[in-house]
């Protein structure tokens, strides 16, 4: 695998099975997650998730990001479209979920203004960034990473870490941009 290119660039390239991989790995979670939300789906949510990730497949080589944010609000898009291809396909929607909820729902989810976008957009950044931290993790020795984390989630102090790690600071500034510039690297496109 090349580090020097995104996710995204690497997913326009179709042969890139790891690439797509990757992908699922990454998203599959957050997506059924959502879906699961909406407890009448039951075992369909599953069968929904996996439409989504046909669409990527299919449509992602395609992907054009033209701002921040747009690959995020695409794949909201996505989902949206495939819940209400769900919803629309069934001509009695349970007891459960009456027309009036389902319609409130789906229209929350289109509007990018509305709490329920603004909620998909953190809980996807969210999601996104701890699945790419364990996903390039093993890249990285043991020594780098736990430098990495000291620093940048934790919030420690340089000196501190170096000391805890019998290393410069130098070196803990060093490990720290590495991680960094390879997490820039995976999740360009994907976080903003």
């Amino acid at each position: 695998m090349e580090t020097s290119d995104s996710l995204l660039e690497r997913l326009r390239a179709r042969s890139d099975e790891a690439a797509w991989q990757r992908l699922d790995k990454l998203y599959r979670p957050l997506i059924l997650r959502w879906l699961r939300r909406d407890p009448t789906l039951g075992d369909e949510a599953e069968d929904l998730v996996q439409e989504v990730m046909a669409v990527l497949v299919r449509e992602l080589p395609d992907f054009h990001r033209e701002r921040a944010g747009s690959f995020r609000c695409w794949l909201r898009t996505v989902t949206l479209h495939r819940l209400q291809a769900y919803w629309r396909s069934r001509q009695h929607r349970p007891a459960s979920l009456n027309n009036s909820s389902a319609d409130s729902l789906l229209a929350q989810l289109a509007d990018p203004a509305s709490e329920l976008s603004r909620q998909w957009d953190r809980e996807h950044d969210q999601h996104v960034m701890q699945r790419l931290l364990e996903l390039i993790e093993p890249e990285f020795t043991p020594t780098t990473w736990k430098a990495f984390c000291r620093l940048f989630l934790d919030r420690a102090k340089a000196a501190e870490v170096a000391a805890e790690l019998g290393l410069s600071e130098s070196a803990i500034l060093t490990a720290k941009s590495r991680v960094l510039k390879r997490l820039r690297q995976e999740g360009q496109g994907l976080l903003d």
